[in-house]
This record gives C-alpha cells, structure tokens and sequence, in this order.
C-alpha cells in the first residue's frame, strides 16, 4: 500500500508542527509522522516540564527565605506527587493544544509511527509506504549514554526518566556540569535533596566565560550543593547507599556515595533508525544528518531541521529552522542559518542569559575587543529582590562598535539579555544601545551604562 503527498515531515517536534501549517497553509498535502509524543522533547521531555519544576522548586526556596524579607512561614514541605502532577498537567495541557492545532490544518494527515527511508522520496511506516518529492527530517534527540565502566551495573536516571520521579532522592549525584545537569542539581537542592555534581572538565559550563562559570559554581554551592570538578576517571558501582560515583579527583575524596544518579553527559541525535543509507544520506560521528546554511542535506527534496542538523539544540533555533526552510521554499527567500544571533538561556535560578560570542570566542576570531562587566550587586533590582548573586558582561567590538556577545547571570536575566539580542539582530553597534532611556528598576537597564563603562 502507498500514498502520495506533496511532502512529508518526520517528526512533530519544534519545527515539525508550525513548518506543516505553512506548507499546507500553501496548498500542499502534508505527513506528518510521529512515532511517540506530539511537541517532541521541548513539550513532553524538556522545556515544559523541566521549567514547570523549577518554578515549583523556586516556590520552596522562596518560602524557606521568607524570614530574610520580614515574613514568618513555616519550614515548606515539598509533596513530590503534587509537585510532578502539576508537571503532568501542563505538558498534557500543552500537548493537547497542539494536537488540536494540528487536527484543524486541512490537508495534513498525522501518521503515527517509526518512519524508516526506502528511497530518496520514500518512507516505510506500519508497513505502508507514503512518497512525497519533499521530506523534512525533524527527529529530535534523546539523552545520551555514555561509554562509562558500571553504566550496566547501576541504576541511573536521565533528564527524561527522572521527570518520573514522585520521591525525592535522599542523595542525589549528577554527572554532567553543564546546562541540563545544573539545572537539575539546583532543583533537587530545593526540593530537600543532598545533591552533588561531578564534572569532567576543570570548570563548570566550560564554555562560559570564566567569571561567569565561577559565579555559578558559586552560586550553586551557596545553597549546599557539592561540587567535583576534574573528575578524569568517572565510573558507577553499586554502593553502600545504592550507588558509588568514582572521580578520582586531584582533591577530595575519590568517591562520591549518593541514592541515586543522574546522567547528564549530552543528548543524541535520533537518526540512527532511519534508515538514511537508503535515501544516500550518511550521519557524521555524531549522529547529526549533515546541512547546509539553508539547511539541506547533500540529497536534492531532503532536509534536516532541529536539534538532528547540529546546527542548534534549542526550541528557539529549531523553531527558526522552519522558518528558513519555509521562507526559501514558499516566499522566495534566501535565509540562511548563519543569519541568527545565538542566544540561549541556563534556568538556574538566578537565571543565565546568553547572546553571540563570550570574550574568548570573540578573542579567538580574531576580534580587537572592549568589554566591561557589573557585579549584580551594583543593579539596584537585583539589591531589592535580595538576589545579587551574579553579574553581567558586554563584549564589543573595539574598531567597529558592533555588539559580538553578552552575559546576564541574575534576576530576569534569560528576559533582559534581548535587550542585546534584539540590537545585534537589527545590526545597531554599541553606541546607538548606549542611547536607550530604560526603565527604572529593571536589570536591563544597566545595560547603557555597561556600554558607556566599555574599556
């Protein structure tokens, strides 16, 4: 059995969904295969759920503070079965909405099930055979599992499993200091977990900059959170409390004993079922389908878009793959992937903003550089909410005024870095944001002054 449509979309995550209303908005007839969860990873696996735990976590921070701004409160308890049925309750929220978004677009035909290529122009799914002379692969990624002595041994939790967690873990031991493992660790700390990270390289967040990557680390220890960082030999045995994490670090103990442990080492693209072969495609190293700046692959009908293409691991940037693709396709456009600003956000709570280059990368390029920074302790907002953890950075370029990157790690900070995000989107250099008359109290409004303090 076969069916013909006009094109054929595998996969309905971010880019997935909104790219099948454009096409069919257009006339197109349109499949859309999904072999688990409408919303993919950022609705079901990610952000969704993950950001609706840590406001919950933040809500018990809050109350244990409340004495500091003059309130008396009672020590929280945190209810981790209500806490993970609120969870629940906004992703099947969201997932329904896209659902019915999707059952309204005339000409889409949603089909459920694992696409497997037999051609170029065809797929195999439920032993049905579906043809189309456009195929856009938008499967997602799950989180990775790293060749690590015990990893059989030990039970282990990853970013998805332990969204199904109803308890908290006595200890919990993170492996992975970087964006979704900090996330967790804070989180967990809040919730009444001993929590310990363990991180490979010599620095959390190494691609941070510097201060930045201490400030965190800072950050995180202030609310009792242990970190290991140079962790070289990292393996998992079973221990006297459930699990043992070996580090062996320059200091500290070689071992590190929790209840439960958390891997969070990177996430994988899932291409590795496919079946790309039969289409003449081939995954590098990785597993990332490879693209070019608009985003197709080396087969003429076949593109790769979200976090598969390795050209981006957020919502965002999967979100602006469709519109690149759908622009070039249906409004004769010419985007290209090199066109964005990289921009992402790290939901430790003070959050971390991040637009363009850090100072190092900017450095590298080869840039002459001007840069100024401010402790948040010198931000008027951030001394009344009594949260001055944290700092923000500029980074500029010193010959021709242009904005290359920025850093706001503080209250609101994942909302004011647009500020910066919007300038070096619409090209404005430094000085024409050093123009800008802000709002007072707000975090964003330092923003002038770190340009006029550039050295």
């Amino acid at each position: 059995m076969s069916r013909s449509f006009d094109a054929i979309i595998v996969g309905a995550g971010q880019a997935g969904p909104p790219l099948a209303g454009r096409l069919t908005a257009a006339g197109m007839t349109v499949a859309l295969i999904e072999r688990k969860l409408v919303g993919g990873t950022c609705v079901n696996a990610g952000c969704t759920p993950t950001k609706t735990l840590v406001a919950s976590a933040r809500a018990a921070h809050v109350v244990r503070r409340a004495a500091e701004f003059g309130i008396d409160t009672a020590p929280p308890q945190v209810d981790m079965g209500r806490v993970r049925a609120r969870m629940r309750r906004v992703v099947e929220d969201s997932r329904a909405g896209l659902e019915a978004s999707l059952g309204g677009m005339e000409g889409l035909k949603l089909v459920r099930g694992q696409a497997r290529f037999t051609a170029p122009d065809a797929v195999e799914v439920g032993g049905e055979t579906l043809t189309a002379p456009r195929i856009f692969l938008n499967v997602g990624a799950r989180p990775s599992r790293p060749d690590m002595p015990g990893i059989d041994e030990v039970p282990h939790l990853t970013s998805t499993t332990i969204l199904g967690l109803d308890r908290v873990p006595r200890h919990l031991v993170v492996v992975g200091g970087s964006y979704i493992g900090l996330e967790f660790a804070q989180m967990y700390r809040r919730f009444g977990a001993e929590v310990t990270v363990v991180e490979r390289a010599p620095a959390l967040i190494p691609r941070e900059e510097p201060e930045v990557s201490v400030a965190i680390r800072g950050i995180l220890e202030a609310e009792g959170i242990a970190v290991r960082t140079g962790a070289d030999c990292i393996a998992l045995s079973s221990g006297p409390d459930g699990v043992c994490v070996h580090v062996n670090c320059a200091e500290g103990a070689p071992e590190v004993h929790g209840t439960d442990v958390l891997l969070a080492v990177g996430r994988t693209p899932n291409t590795d079922d496919l079946g790309l072969d039969a289409a003449g495609l081939a995954a590098d190293t990785r597993g990332f389908v490879p693209v070019n700046e608009r985003l197709e692959t080396a087969v003429p009908g076949i593109w790769a878009l979200g976090d598969c293409n390795g050209r981006g691991a957020f919502t965002h940037t999967s979100w602006n793959d469709h519109e690149i693709v759908a622009a070039n396709l249906l409004d004769g456009g010419d985007r290209k992937v090199s066109d964005r600003v990289p921009g992402y956000a790290l939901y430790i709570d003070p959050p971390l903003g991040r637009a363009g280059l850090t100072e190092t990368q900017a450095r590298a390029g080869g840039h002459r550089l001007r840069t100024a920074s401010r402790p948040m302790t010198r931000v008027s907002r951030a001394v009344e909410k009594g949260e001055t953890q944290g700092l923000m950075k500029v980074v500029v370029d010193a010959e021709t005024g242009a904005i290359l990157g920025a850093a706001i790690l503080g209250p609101g900070g994942d909302e004011a870095v647009h500020g910066i995000l919007d300038m070096m989107t619409a090209g404005v250099p430094a000085e024409g944001l050093a123009r800008a008359v802000p709002i007072h109290p707000t975090v964003s409004e330092l923003l002038p002054t770190l340009i006029r303090e550039l050295n």
